[in-house]
């Protein structure tokens, strides 16, 4: 039986790339940037150009990183623009490939199932994946890079530790291969899903490499990972049972709904309250835009770096599931006042609805006014329809016109940085 292929292509430093290409320049020998200016020499840079990166500087870097000898180009981030980038390059995979065989993974990478395909333009996976990276190129000017690979986890592998470091930017990977070139890699944090906990984890008995693990006690992985030591072992061997069909067909055993959003500056305890009532304000508005109601709320607060604090964090429990900001809004704040430590900056607030469930298995409390909450509904249904028409800040609460407020800030943006 022949192997299957996919491909993973990742569109290099899309969002520096995307700038480059905006004015003109070439993205793989331009110095830019991706950055808000507003924000600070703190700021993150989204993105910088290949170039950037062949200077030793990290891709994620601060800008109060970037070497002061460094001549660049500052862009600030527009996402509207990247994400028509986007749906352009994937109207590209759809010249070659049908969206059932396409998984996009990020804004800047996609998964593509080519086995039936590779019969039909009678050519291998390597090169169909050269002639999608061509295309891409010629109608964008946006370069990409591919790992093709025998199984997706194969493909993912071959794009992040081989194909990004060869001159024509594309590699290969089957079971064999890996193992003979990529078993004593190190660190085990190159490779896809190892996170800094495992590999540390793992270090601690002596476990450095996929060649380790593949030779490793299963029973000692099992007691140390639990279940996720079963994919830490196949990955181990280059084994990967998912297809890009199983993706498609999975639904999650529960849904939630988050707002996560780091401050730009130290906020007191008051003016964090506000923050909080803000993003459940607007989360309740989410939950009943999709029809959606939750049954509990997580709340997490992260303290400035400065103050060695651990996060705060709880759950409060609903009497019934509910999308009303009028029912859900003061639990919330109570969580709030009883887990914040009153006297410390900070910097973080994350938020997660749990549990969502659709509004028609929402249930009723008896004691409760039936009435009170239709007419809620039917403000918020009001609410989402203005916003949908004329803007997210067409219609606000006094509280968002407040000092401390971001929601208005945070309604220009997409993914929490700049539109455009």
């Amino acid at each position: 039986m022949k192997e299957n292929e996919y491909l993973c292509i990742d569109l290099k430093s899309f969002y520096a790339s995307v700038e480059c290409v905006e004015r003109g320049l070439d993205p793989m020998t331009a110095r830019l940037a991706v950055a808000d200016p507003d924000r600070g020499k703190g700021s993150v840079c989204l993105a910088i150009s290949p170039a950037m990166k062949a200077l030793g500087i990290k891709n994620r870097c601060r800008v109060y990183e970037i070497p002061g000898n460094v001549d660049y180009i500052t862009a600030p981030p527009r996402m509207k623009l990247y994400i028509q980038y986007a749906a352009d390059i994937y109207g590209v995979y759809l010249n070659y490939i049908a969206k059932e065989d396409i998984h996009v993974y990020s804004i800047d990478e996609a998964f593509l199932d080519v086995t039936h395909y590779l019969s039909l333009y009678q050519k291998t996976a390597r090169d169909l994946a050269l002639g999608i990276m061509a295309d891409i190129r010629g109608t964008t000017g946006i370069p990409a890079a591919a790992g093709v690979g025998s199984n997706l986890y194969l493909a993912k592998i071959a794009l992040d530790l081989l194909a990004k470091h060869t001159k024509n930017n594309i590699a290969w990977l089957d079971e064999k291969k890996y193992r003979e070139i990529l078993w004593d890699h190190t660190p085990l944090t190159d490779f896809w899903r190892v996170g800094d906990g495992t590999a540390k984890r793992l270090a601690r008995i002596g476990i450095n490499t996929m060649r380790d693990i593949a030779k490793a006690d299963e029973d000692v992985l099992y007691r140390m990972l639990g279940i996720d030591a079963q994919l830490l072992l196949d990955h181990a061997w280059g084994r990967e049972s998912a297809t890009l069909k199983d993706i498609k067909a999975y639904t999650p055993k529960s849904n939630s709904f988050s707002s996560s959003q780091v401050l730009f500056r130290d906020y007191s305890f008051a003016e964090s309250r506000l923050i909080v009532k803000e993003m459940m304000d607007q989360l309740c508005l989410e939950m009943e835009e999709k029809k959606m109601v939750t049954k509990s709320v997580t709340l997490t607060v992260g303290y400035s770096n400065g103050t060695g604090q651990e996060p705060g964090t709880g759950t409060a429990s609903l009497a019934q599931a509910t999308s009303s900001y009028r029912m859900i809004i003061p639990k919330v704040i109570k969580l709030y006042e009883r887990i914040t430590k009153k006297e410390t900056p900070i910097r973080k607030i994350t938020l997660t609805c749990n549990g969502v469930a659709e509004e028609v298995y929402e249930q009723y409390d008896l004691f409760g006014s039936y009435e009170a909450k239709e007419k809620d509904k039917k403000l918020q249904r009001a609410v989402l329809e203005i916003k949908r028409r004329f803007g997210k800040n067409a219609l606000i609460r006094g509280m968002d016109l407040l000092e401390a407020g971001t929601a208005m800030e945070r309604n220009r943006q997409i993914g929490g940085h700049r539109s455009g």
